[in-house]
């Protein structure tokens, strides 16, 4: 959703960088970074590896700028750089090994480091935002399907998630902040009011 040539265009204008993901719906341009990574060496390259919850990942990350396979690339305001990361999980509790590899279009220059750190952040902010979502708000049970009801139930589920993180005066998780507002009418608009 956020890989979009006017999204890419505004940001530019604002004077940032990004760093956008390729899915499957864009058309080509997948498959020509993927053949830029085949056919091109990349500048620069990083590995990373981190330990901890019962697994090692690591993670490789190689940055091309010669961007003369993608066709179109001057349709993407600032266009730097492509990038391919590639994700090895090993389980230790059960020696399994998981391999994933995601690819990247962005504004910055080929700094591989620098790349491989931003999109660890990214997913560490959606990991941690999504796992408190779905530990506190039931948020993947959840059976809100038609129209648009799923996605105004994950709004108010982050408005809801923001005051309960807002408020300090109690000492307990959002779980606890969320149990005690159901049966505190008093602490609910406190909530709410601040």
């Amino acid at each position: 959703m956020g890989c979009q040539k006017e999204i890419a265009s505004k940001i530019t204008e604002k004077e940032a960088d990004d760093i956008l993901a390729l899915k499957g719906n864009q058309g080509h341009l997948p498959e020509r970074v993927e053949d830029s990574f085949r056919f091109l060496h990349p500048v620069s390259s990083d590995e990373q590896t981190d330990a901890g919850h019962g697994r090692v990942e690591t993670r490789r990350c190689s940055v091309i700028n010669d961007l003369s396979l993608i066709e179109q690339a001057s349709e993407w305001k600032g266009l730097q750089c492509l990038v391919k990361v590639e994700s090895t999980r090993y389980f230790k509790c059960s020696g399994k090994e998981e391999t994933d590899t995601r690819l990247y279009i962005t504004s910055l220059k080929a700094d591989a480091k620098l790349i491989n750190n931003a999109v660890r952040f990214h997913w560490s902010i959606e990991n941690s935002l999504h796992w408190v979502l779905d530990v506190a708000f039931h948020e993947d049970n959840s059976r809100k399907r038609s129209g648009y009801a799923a996605q105004n139930y994950s709004i108010l589920n982050r408005i809801a998630l923001n005051l309960l993180k807002n408020e300090k005066t109690t000492k307990v998780g959002v779980r606890g902040k969320r149990l005690k507002a159901g049966w505190d009418n008093q602490y609910l608009c406190k909530l709410l009011i601040n």
